[in-house]
């Protein structure tokens, strides 16, 4: 039985991608091990296969990649033997594994779920620096590699003049509708935000967008940096009646909440080109229950919009163009757009994924052992 041994920075509970790639490989005979890490809490978590998590008890998050890196490579180099296939997700988990993919000549599959240097995160900082060295030097290095969505592939192959990276587009399983809570008649109509609450996401429009839409209140579920500061912004707006924020959810309650909203919002701003170029989960979230979306004029998700005609794309984010948009949204309502969200929900799911995901790592058996 060949292991997989798949790493990842955060603390596994809410990664939705690697849940369905671990569960998947799991399911269809390998043997999966999953390294995460305590940033941001130890939540209760249940796998059917062994994980761990690295004890972090770095504070600061530049100081923990340091701290993280330096454990993981211990924890690779006990635990990676012969007939094993090392998974590195993203840039924050990438050189350990290769050190030791070289060191016991070992197979490495490299997943991206984003543009890492091009996060809105680390722009104009020294820091993009070296993390930026880093990827020059690993990525070219790398025989397997997958993404989240054909832009990143693209940039990623031009970028380092490498073989275009096999794309696996982190979408949901396929769900079935619960007809009372889809068909309900929500009064006020809820507008559903779902996500980390991190900069460039564009909450701080939308929330003050939320003066000019009637008869509708804003759900905001996830946690974050701003979160504080956009909690003080609802109050100082006079909006808390309008602006609702509930906080962090596991999946499962996610998976309850996310079906009762009139439209499901994705709004990030152009941060850089990891958000330009994006395809947030949450979209796909929203399409596979039902939920009629508005979201940025960007490739990946005008696509979809222009593909499937399942929301609105918004052109900026002025507060006169959100309520535009999202009050269009609301007030066809969802059965306009239903035939086109179920056609979308067939297409955009996990399960029409999982073919090319095997294949890679059948591959991958093959061409190693």
């Amino acid at each position: 039985m060949t292991k997989v041994i798949v790493s990842v920075f955060n603390n596994l509970l809410t990664d939705q991608r690697v849940e369905k790639i671990c569960k998947t490989l799991y399911d269809n005979g390998y043997q999966v091990e999953l390294i995460g890490s305590s940033w941001d809490g130890l939540p209760e978590l249940k796998r059917p296969y062994p994980f761990t998590r690295i004890s972090l008890k770095s504070k600061s998050l530049k100081f923990a990649y340091v701290e993280y890196n330096l454990k993981l490579y211990k924890l690779l180099r006990s635990k990676a033997k012969e007939n094993c296939i090392l998974v590195a997700n993203d840039l924050e988990t990438i050189y350990p594994n290769l050190l030791i993919s070289k060191k016991k000549k070992l197979p490495l599959i490299y997943d991206s779920h984003e543009i890492f240097t091009e996060m809105p995160s680390l722009q104009g900082k020294w820091t993009k620096r070296i993390w930026q060295l880093l990827e020059e030097y690993c990525i070219p290095n790398l025989k397997y590699m997958m993404t989240a969505n054909a832009s990143y592939a693209d940039w990623y192959a031009k970028k380092y003049h490498i073989k275009m990276p096999l794309v696996i587009r982190n979408l949901p399983m396929k769900m079935s509708l619960n007809p009372e809570v889809h068909n309900s008649e929500n009064n006020p109509k809820i507008i559903l935000y779902q996500g980390a609450i991190n900069p460039s996401r564009g909450l701080d429009k939308v929330i003050p967008a939320m003066k000019w839409i009637d008869n509708a209140v804003l759900w905001i579920v996830g946690g974050g940096p701003k979160y504080t500061e956009y909690v003080e912004l609802t109050k100082k707006l006079n909006l808390l009646d309008k602006v609702k924020f509930l906080g962090k959810k596991h999946p499962t309650e996610l998976r309850a909440i996310t079906p009762k909203a009139n439209v499901g919002l994705s709004i990030e701003e152009n941060g850089g080109l990891s958000y330009y170029y994006s395809l947030p989960n949450k979209i796909s979230d929203y399409i596979q229950v039902g939920v009629p979306v508005v979201c940025s004029d960007f490739p990946e998700m005008k696509k979809i919009i222009s593909q499937y005609k399942v929301g609105e794309t918004i052109k900026n984010h002025s507060e006169q163009e959100l309520a535009e948009k999202i009050s269009l949204v609301l007030k066809r309502g969802k059965s306009v757009y239903q035939n086109e969200l179920n056609r979308a929900a067939q297409d955009l799911c996990w399960e029409n994924e999982t073919p090319k995901l095997l294949q890679l790592y059948e591959k991958v058996v093959q061409e190693n052992f």
